[in-house]
């Protein structure tokens, strides 16, 4: 079973120009953050871009991590969607390709009630043996989980944890306090990974770590260690970074800084199309700041 504990990258999905993935620059990415240290991969959420490929490449996505990966870091998939169906169809699907661990959307657009929704993620963990990690972004998803679904799902054997993504600490705490003791939280927002950590979480999903893996690890790593001190102060160098990444909408800034990092990852897919001019030219200043790109 998947123990959901330190520093899992939020990957981003790379393109060609023609606009077709990037399978080798995918597997290069992989090496890149398994080399920095980091615990594991999450494909196909947000930040891959996953609302814009067809179920065909978000399997040879899954396909291409797992034979990158090779068993050296966990690999979980974002199997999430508003239709319960489609997300039984992908989970069960990717759960047959060998992931160690699934990631569940809160179901967007059609906006639930909570018996709805917990019903929902319960379909899906009947369904398959790949753990689940439910996750919370009402930002994005315009709902909710709430508290006591949240304690609702942590009873069920196949539901492991929650990317917490609302940046709201004070429901961070409410499910520490009412969960199972086995269930883990886990960050969704970079900018408050030490904070939540502080409340009983146990890592974050990154985004900065696609750009900063062995920083992002380091300070998990630190936390986990006991080392809140390290940790903190970790937090902190970072957080003008963290802060530019989401200058425009996830996961436009992050690409950008890879591709102005020299990484080639290549363009986004419609509607998310390049930065404003002001805000690349501000990215590119804080890259600059942090020694990110090449001289």
């Amino acid at each position: 079973m998947l123990k959901l504990r330190g520093s899992y990258v939020a990957l981003i999905t790379p393109f060609n120009e023609d606009g077709s993935v990037n399978f080798k620059k995918l597997e290069e990415l992989c090496e890149f953050q398994i080399s920095n240290g980091t615990d594991g991969i999450v494909v196909l959420g947000t930040t891959g871009e996953s609302s814009t490929m067809s179920h065909e490449e978000d399997e040879d996505v899954v396909r291409c991590a797992l034979s990158a990966i090779s068993g050296r870091c966990a690999l979980i998939a974002g199997s999430g969607s508003n239709s319960t169906e489609t997300a039984i169809m992908k989970s069960v699907a990717y759960d047959k390709l060998g992931v160690d661990g699934l990631l569940l959307i809160t179901p967007y657009y059609n906006k639930a009630n909570q018996t709805g929704m917990v019903r929902h993620f319960t379909d899906v963990a009947d369904r398959v043996s790949a753990p689940i990690i439910v996750y919370n972004v009402p930002g994005r998803t315009g709902c909710a989980l709430s508290v006591g679904s949240v304690e609702k799902l942590s009873a069920h054997k196949n539901i492991i944890g929650i990317k917490e993504a609302s940046g709201d600490m004070s429901y961070v705490m409410n499910i520490a306090h009412l969960a199972s003791d086995d269930f883990a939280i886990v960050s969704g927002n970079d900018d408050i990974t030490v904070p939540v950590m502080a409340a009983g979480g146990t890592g974050v999903i990154s985004v900065l770590a696609n750009v900063c893996p062995r920083e992002t690890a380091d300070m998990v790593h630190a936390y986990l260690a006991g080392d809140a001190k390290t940790a903190l102060a970790l937090q902190l160098e970072y957080l003008e970074l963290i802060h530019a990444l989401f200058m425009e909408v996830n996961p436009i800034p992050v690409k950008e800084a890879l591709n102005l990092m020299g990484m080639n990852v290549g363009p986004l897919r419609m509607p998310l199309c390049e930065m404003e001019p002001e805000h690349r030219e501000k990215l590119t200043r804080v890259l600059a700041k942090y020694g990110l790109l090449k001289a």
